[in-house]
């Protein structure tokens, strides 16, 4: 079990107040606490100038942008184009060879434990530990973020209607087919009601009749949350999304408005387009 307790505490970025100088490598200091309040800016995430190298490779170089609240952003590119690194970057993750991400006002160099509070991630193909029911993972987790007894019992109510894991509720992970497994990692990601969600393919495994309840659940959420998700679906960026950021070769080639990329047909065009595909 500590072990079980120290991987979940890593990663997915769990803070209880009486562990922050535990697991905040960097000591707090008046000056690095927030660069800004949350409700002062509109900008929940902020990148800027992101690079990652490993060697002479660049995984991803010179990513900036920005997403405001109450926005669902779609995150586009092939596979290798950058997209996951960019997630990991984003919710430290993984640290950026240069560059900066500001989360919710804080500088994640100087406060990730503070700005992952207000993420939700979801990652590819995320990890769950079988021997639990979806009950028993979400409720473990619900504790080690230091939710209270009441919201832990409400948002666990929250996630198992939103996410319809009701049949399953009680069953092993092990058990559970992809599509079950990942409204499982979907739920983990609202559990905690996060300002910001990212989410790497979250749609994967899911079939014809979950992806309309996903969709629509990830629209209600981006009413009131900052949405950033990655998807090869281009159907889902028009059906969710108002707004498009396209990667290639890990740098942005494209940030438009959906409404700017046209319909469905010219966004797999842009997509070809940019992305240098050949028959």
């Amino acid at each position: 079990m500590p072990l079980l307790r120290a991987a979940l505490l890593l990663y997915f970025f769990v803070q209880h107040p009486i562990r922050r100088h535990i697991l905040n490598t960097n000591p707090i200091h008046p000056t690095h606490v927030r660069t800004m309040n949350p409700s002062d800016t509109n900008d929940m995430i902020q990148a800027s100038g992101l690079c990652k190298y490993y060697g002479t490779f660049a995984a991803i170089e010179n990513v900036s942008f920005t997403v405001p609240r109450r926005q669902v952003c779609a995150f586009l590119g092939p596979n290798g184009a950058g997209k996951s690194t960019t997630m990991k970057l984003l919710t430290g993750f993984l640290a950026p060879t240069r560059g900066t991400v500001t989360i919710a006002g804080y500088n994640m160099d100087h406060n990730r434990i503070a700005g992952s509070e207000h993420i939700g991630y979801l990652p590819e193909n995320g990890p769950l530990y079988d021997e639990m029911t979806p009950r028993s993972a979400l409720r473990y987790l619900g504790k080690v973020r230091g939710l209270t007894i009441e919201k832990q019992k409400d948002r666990m109510d929250f996630v198992c209607e939103k996410c319809n894991l009701a049949d399953v509720w009680n069953k092993s992970i092990s058990k559970l087919s992809k599509g079950f497994r990942q409204r499982v990692g979907m739920a983990q990601a609202l559990l905690h009601d996060p300002d910001i969600l990212i989410l790497d393919e979250p749609t994967s495994g899911l079939d014809p009749n979950q992806l309309v309840g996903i969709r629509e659940l990830i629209v209600d959420l981006g009413k009131e949350k900052t949405v950033l998700l990655s998807t090869h679906i281009l159907q889902e960026v028009e059906n969710m999304c108002s707004r498009v950021i396209l990667i290639d070769d890990g740098r942005i080639v494209c940030d438009q408005s959906a409404a700017e990329m046209g319909d469905r047909q010219a966004l797999e065009s842009t997509f070809h387009q940019l992305t240098h595909f050949s028959v």
